[in-house]
C-alpha cells in the first residue's frame, strides 16, 4: 500500500479500539475496519496491546494515528476519563511506537479527530463560522472550529449540567444503561446542547458517534436549538479518518 496515499487509524474508545487503513484521497476506510473490545481496566499496556492486535490485522508497515478519549497536548495524555487514570502524564505516540517496533505514530483527541475528518470529508465541509461536534457514545467528545479552524481539547462533555457532568447525563452509554427511550434521551440531549449553544452560539451542530446511524430517531425530536443539527455523515468511521489524517499532517 502507498503510505503517501494511505495511512492507519486506530480510533480507541471506552468500549472498542478499531482501525483500518484510510484512503486520504477519499476520506473514508481504504478496507474494512478491525475491532476488538476495549480492555477493563483500560490500563495503558493492555490498550496497547489492542492498538497492535488492530494494526496487526493488516500487516501495516506505515504511519499510524491514534485518537484518545481525552486532553492531548504534544502526543501526551493529560486526562483519562473512560479509561485507566495511569495514562496521564504518558506520552503514548513513544509508547505506541515501540509496541509497533518503531512505526511513527501521532496521537489527537479522539473527537478532535472526529471533527477534522466530518469538517474535510463530511457535514462541516465549506462550513465556516462556528461549528461544533458533538460525539456521544461512552462519554460525549467536542469539537470546536472557528472559521474553519480546530481550538483543541475543548472537551465539553464535562460541563456541569444541572448539578452533573453533563456526559453523566446525555452519553449514549447512559441511554443504554437507564434503558431510556428515544423521547426521554433526546430532552437530556437537548438541555445539553441548549447549555453548549448558550456558551458558544454556534451555526452548526454535529452530532456523531455510533448513535448517528439512528440520527432520525431523536434529532427530529430536539426543539429550541437555533443552530442547525445535523448527524455526522462519516458516523461511526470520522474518529480512524481524522486520525489518520492528522497522522498524515504530522509526517508533511
Amino acid at each position: 500500500m502507498n503510505a503517501m496515499r494511505n495511512v492507519f487509524g486506530v480510533d480507541v474508545g471506552g468500549t472498542g479500539i478499531k482501525g483500518a487503513p484510510v484512503d486520504l484521497a477519499r476520506g473514508d476506510v481504504a478496507q474494512e475496519r478491525h475491532k476488538v473490545l476495549t480492555p477493563h481496566p483500560a490500563t495503558p499496556e493492555a490498550v496497547v496491546d489492542g492498538i497492535a492486535e488492530v494494526v496487526g490485522h493488516f500487516g501495516w508497515s506505515g504511519p499510524v494515528g491514534m485518537t484518545f478519549p481525552g486532553v492531548i497536548t504534544a502526543n501526551t495524555v493529560r486526562t483519562a476519563a473512560n479509561v485507566a487514570e495511569k495514562w496521564v502524564g504518558v506520552d503514548a505516540a513513544r509508547l505506541v511506537a515501540d509496541r509497533l517496533g518503531g512505526l511513527p505514530v501521532t496521537v489527537v483527541n479522539d473527537a478532535d479527530a472526529a471533527g477534522v475528518a466530518e469538517m474535510n470529508f463530511g457535514a462541516g465541509r465549506g462550513r465556516n463560522g462556528t461549528v461544533i461536534l458533538l460525539t456521544f457514545g461512552t462519554g460525549i467528545g467536542s469539537a470546536l472550529f472557528v472559521e474553519g479552524r480546530l481550538v483543541p481539547n475543548t472537551e465539553l462533555g464535562h460541563l456541569e449540567l444541572n448539578g452533573h457532568e453533563a456526559e453523566k447525563r446525555a452519553s449514549t452509554k447512559v441511554k443504554e444503561d437507564k434503558d431510556l427511550s428515544w423521547p426521554h434521551w433526546a430532552r437530556r440531549v437537548q438541555k445539553y446542547l441548549a447549555h453548549v449553544e448558550m456558551l458558544f452560539s454556534p451555526e452548526l451542530f454535529i452530532i456523531g458517534g455510533g448513535v448517528s446511524r439512528k440520527a432520525d430517531k431523536f434529532i427530529p425530536l430536539i426543539e429550541g436549538i437555533t443552530a442547525e443539527i445535523v448527524p455526522a455523515e462519516l458516523q461511526n468511521n470520522a474518529g480512524i479518518v481524522g486520525a489518520a489524517m492528522v497522522a498524515a499532517a504530522a509526517e508533511r
